[in-house]
């Protein structure tokens, strides 16, 4: 199993691009299954989710191609996929696939909204609490589908189509909002969504249906309606940046110092946490090409920070601003809204000196001005990155183990850092 050896201690300096958004490229991936013309994606990261969810979507009879590297093609641009579903070959989505990765469960919208029915395993994923997905299956019920339980399966029928109607969230649910903007895309009637997440992902999404003719309106609001079109078509869409890596990265600028400017990156999908981090004394500069990070090595000051749903701090970006904290002067206190047992990486931040108090859905991080490098573990995707990001500042050498995790959403992470002056490198199970 490969390992991640850092040696901190470095300040970062340079360029690193921003790709592709793998919480937006999942479900528009999913998107194919609602059409039998080409759906084509530009920008799509090369990710280990990514690759699982090709394979989930072949076994449905998803055909894709991947276009080549093109002359002047910068090695970190994205990929270009096209993906037709001509005809559904298999409505079971089976344990042994969506088990794995818990975004693939999503595929039971796109396969009851265009065959009437579906059977998917209840999914797996990362082990950051229990994430259920009941508000999805309640959408589902509520556009007129017959919703049982079945040996881990979710059996869905509507096997005279889906119906428009009206659906409110009880809480902002991405998962839930993804899943409804699909099988409502091709519900006979109008469908209006109450609370619906406003993330940039779901308007990504959306802009791709829409493209594919789908009739939506109010997306990037609280409430979105959907009238329904008998088929929708093919379509080329461009995955949006990914505002969780480029949040990750500034956060590791800001940590070890330096100047970072994040190509492509846009202030306007996190500023949330762009205002807390200039609050920590870290300078940010946006343009219409990206982000510039700087902190000249003054003192990072205590921040406190709540999750919460879009346009509010992000929940995957809390285990990285965590990691930031620990190096703060003060006393900072993180509190998680979103998901709970989403602390996992604290233990993890411990060993490198770190000191860290729970207290119910809050951490208090008492900063120091020294951590220590340390063997670590992974727990899951952003647990995992939170770690590289403390090794970067700690002193001496760190091992990162079960980077699997950090596979799974960050494209040419030592290369990215490697190239802004990290020392850093992979290691395989023989290295």
């Amino acid at each position: 199993m490969d390992r991640i050896r850092i040696v901190g201690g470095n300040p970062l300096n340079g360029t690193i691009p921003i790709s592709g958004a793998k919480n937006a490229a999942l479900p528009l991936m999913i998107a194919s299954l609602l059409t039998d013309r080409t759906v084509t994606l530009e920008n799509l990261p090369r990710l280990a989710d990514v690759s699982l969810l090709v394979r989930i979507l072949s076994h449905h009879g998803v055909d894709y191609s991947i276009d080549g590297r093109r002359q002047g093609e910068e090695q970190d641009a994205g990929q270009t996929v096209h993906m037709t579903a001509r005809e559904i070959v298999d409505t079971v989505a089976p344990y042994e696939l969506v088990s794995r990765m818990r975004a693939s469960f999503w595929v039971v919208a796109p396969l009851l909204a265009r065959c009437g029915e579906a059977r998917v395993s209840l999914p797996g994923g990362c082990a950051i609490g229990t994430r259920p997905v009941d508000l999805l299956l309640m959408a589902m019920e509520r556009l007129g589908a017959s919703i049982e339980i079945d040996a881990g399966y979710v059996v869905a029928k509507a096997p005279k189509g889906l119906r428009g109607a009206e659906i409110n969230f009880p809480k902002v649910t991405v998962g839930g909002t993804h899943v409804a903007l699909m099988a409502a895309a091709l519900a006979q009637g109008t469908t209006v969504l109450h609370n619906a997440a406003r993330e940039p992902e779901v308007l990504d999404l959306t802009d791709l249906l829409v493209k594919m003719g789908a009739k939506i309106r109010g997306a990037g609001q609280s409430t979105i309606e959907i009238d329904g079109v008998a088929r929708l078509g093919g379509a080329k869409h461009r995955v949006l940046p990914d505002r969780i890596e480029a949040g990750t990265y500034a956060m590791a600028a800001a940590m070890t110092g330096g100047d970072v400017f994040l190509q492509g990156a846009r202030a306007e999908h996190l500023q949330a946490a762009l205002d807390i981090l200039i609050q920590t004394g870290t300078q940010i500069d946006a343009s219409d090409e990206g982000l510039r990070i700087r902190r000249d090595g003054g003192a990072i000051l205590p921040v406190d920070v709540a999750t919460a749903p879009f346009p509010g701090f992000p929940t995957d970006l809390q285990a990285q601003f965590m990691a930031l904290m620990t190096r703060a002067n003060g006393v900072s206190r993180i509190t998680e809204t979103i998901f709970e047992n989403r602390f996992m990486h604290v233990q993890e931040l411990a060993r490198f000196g770190a000191r860290i108090k729970l207290d119910g859905d809050s951490a208090i991080v008492e900063g120091r001005r020294v951590l220590k490098g340390a063997p670590v573990m992974a727990t899951d995707l952003r647990a995992s990155v939170s770690l590289v990001i403390a090794a970067l500042a700690a002193e001496g050498e760190s091992m990162v183990q079960r980077v699997y995790h950090l596979d799974r959403g960050f494209e040419a992470l030592e290369r990215k850092l490697g190239r802004c002056g990290a020392d850093i490198e992979r290691l395989s199970s023989g290295g």
